[in-house]
């Protein structure tokens, strides 16, 4: 499946929902938010949330500091 993921075009396998790429790259889906096609997608929907190719994902991730 190819995806822009921030900003990049990038060929991902074996990825069905938010929740599997979230996976896929490493995050811990509590500390990143993640839009698909310009609209935020809630955390409680990221398993439910199919992708699908040549979908745009933007993620962010948080980071605490002081």
């Amino acid at each position: 499946m190819r995806l822009l993921l921030n900003g990049e075009e990038r060929e991902i396998a074996d990825i069905a929902s938010i929740a599997d790429l979230v996976f896929a790259l490493g995050l811990d889906a509590r500390k990143v938010a993640v839009e698909r096609n310009l609209e935020i997608a809630p955390r409680s929907t990221y398993a439910d949330t199919a992708l699908a190719d040549g979908d745009r994902i933007e993620i962010v991730t948080f980071i605490g500091g002081g």
